[in-house]
């Protein structure tokens, strides 16, 4: 019977040490250039969609474009953030095409303003790169998976400039119960440098610092785990309505061009019949006025699901990360004026709630939350975190998720998320 040497020699660490920092250096720098020139082009033609309101009636035209474009490079069948995970879990190759084919149909999205984010098109661009970056240094199969996470690590951070909950999601993400800490520092190291090649391009990161917050007592305690049992639901449906999209998209509409055009055609309906841009693009703009305090619509957190459901069901590019944040921050913004509560608060914990519930990562959850809104609500975001990630049940973002250990038992499960 096999038996690992658990006593290695120092300079076996001192080499590993030395191997991933140089190796984490270039993929961090390369795959952190080609998010920091991603994150500037999506601003651009989100600038663009603001200025100019008769984008949305291009939609058709890009998601030809976008359907052509996976066509002629025989990626019909990329299965997008999914197959990157599965590189990791199960030895899948990342076609190098995917990194220019998300690049340019997550622009093409959202230059006609389709609900879609930019995080899971980051991870899918900075994992192709990993991969390919692995493979020209001659990395092995294990090394070649740290590869991978390196890259999404950069990519992630240069996009959305927020670097520990980057390195942390990368090797959380992958199989939900098993951390990969082989490539803790490499994805780290990467992380950091991804997001300062970002910041040295001009591109600010993501921030919402809440102005005030309340005091944390046996109420307001309360009222977090509650709120925290309403995300894990909203955060369910979320998942349950992107993939039942998807898959009725795919069963009424087979090919892939009238698929398109039909969610085309649905997206531009919608647009009109709200009378409101507020959930077209990402919903960064959303999540600004909610954190700020300002009311929205009770109805905004099911509207911006429908939105992204019938984008991103459609077959346009992007990521769902956003979308999910927009979700959570509207939702928590309702029940905090319903509930006379204050709402920016409620708004930053529902992000934080609905983010860990759809993509299952509670450490890198709390870091973002740290990120994005300051350490002075940490006690609301630990909680809720911890809340919405246990009873949000086995439901994700990713088909391709791997559950390795119960979340309610101390148990070997090893399942897939489910749809």
């Amino acid at each position: 019977m096999y038996r690992l040497d658990t006593k290695t020699p120092v300079g076996s660490n001192l080499h590993y040490f030395v191997k991933w920092t140089v190796i984490s250096c270039i993929i961090g720098t390369l795959s952190g250039t080609a998010g920091s020139v991603f994150a500037k082009a999506l601003r651009w033609v989100g600038g663009f969609g603001q200025e100019y309101l008769w984008n949305i009636f291009l939609a058709p035209v890009a998601g030809i474009l976008i359907v052509w474009l996976y066509r002629t490079f025989h990626e019909e069948k990329n299965r997008g953030t999914n197959i990157v995970l599965e590189a990791i879990s199960a030895d899948e190759d990342i076609s190098f095409a995917t990194a220019p084919l998300i690049f340019l149909g997550t622009l093409l999205t959202h230059f006609v303003s389709g609900s879609s984010g930019r995080e899971g098109a980051a991870l899918q661009l900075g994992g192709s790169l990993g991969n390919q970056l692995g493979k020209w240094m001659h990395l092995d199969e294990k090394d070649k998976k740290v590869a991978v996470m390196c890259g999404m690590s950069a990519c992630f951070a240069a996009v959305f400039g927020t670097p520990m909950s980057a390195g942390a999601f990368s090797i959380e993400v992958i199989s939900i119960g098993v951390l990969y800490y082989a490539a803790l520092v490499p994805c780290l190291f990467s992380s950091f440098i991804g997001a300062g090649i970002s910041k040295l391009l001009g591109n600010p990161p993501e921030r919402f610092p809440l102005a005030v917050v309340p005091e944390f007592d046996f109420k307001m305690a309360v009222f977090t785990v509650v709120l925290g049992i309403l995300c894990a639901l909203v955060s369910i449906l979320f998942c349950v309505v992107l993939h039942q999209a998807e898959g009725l998209y795919r069963k009424y509409f087979p090919n892939a061009y009238v698929r398109i055009l039909a969610g085309s055609g649905l997206f531009i309906l919608l647009t009109l019949l709200v009378g409101t841009r507020d959930y077209n693009g990402s919903g960064i703009g959303l999540i600004e006025r909610c954190i700020a305090g300002e009311g929205v619509s009770p109805a905004a957190f099911l509207l911006k699901m429908l939105f992204t459901a019938v984008v991103l069901g459609a077959g346009f590019k992007g990521g769902e990360i956003v979308p999910a944040l927009c979700v959570g921050a509207t939702f928590g913004s309702m029940v905090g004026q319903v509930l006379g509560v204050d709402m920016a608060l409620c708004a930053a914990c529902g992000m934080s709630a609905v983010f860990v519930g759809v993509t299952n990562c509670p450490i890198a959850s709390v870091l973002l939350a740290f990120e994005l809104m300051g350490y002075e609500a940490m006690p609301y975001f630990s909680i809720i975190v911890a809340v919405s990630f246990t009873l949000s049940g086995y439901y994700g973002l990713y088909k391709s998720q791997k559950f390795i250990y119960s979340k309610l038992k101390a148990e070997y499960i090893n399942i897939r998320s489910h749809e």
